[in-house]
């Protein structure tokens, strides 16, 4: 598959996993399910687009492993923070 092939087939996917998260909004789920389900839908296109817009999957591994540290510390910051506010 040509590099052009595979961004576009990578963009289709982003595509029709964002509208999956539309429709999980417009679909009358529990608050947390939904919640949830949209969580998850997000992390893989994340994942999507950091291991291949952003080349990580071509990288050397402990680049990743500095890009994951980097985003768990960004999490639990994040859940810090929310903790303070309530």
């Amino acid at each position: 598959m040509s590099n052009t092939k595979l961004y576009v087939a990578i963009y289709v996917l982003l595509f029709v996993l964002a509208t999956a998260q539309v429709l999980v909004e417009f679909a009358g789920l529990d608050y947390w399910v939904a919640m949830g389900a949209i969580l998850a839908l997000s992390f893989v296109k994340a994942l999507f687009v950091a291991g291949y817009y952003q080349h990580l999957r071509y990288e050397p591994r402990t680049l990743s492993y500095l890009m994951a540290t980097g985003l768990l510390a960004a999490l639990a910051l994040t859940i810090a923070a929310s903790y303070s506010i309530t």
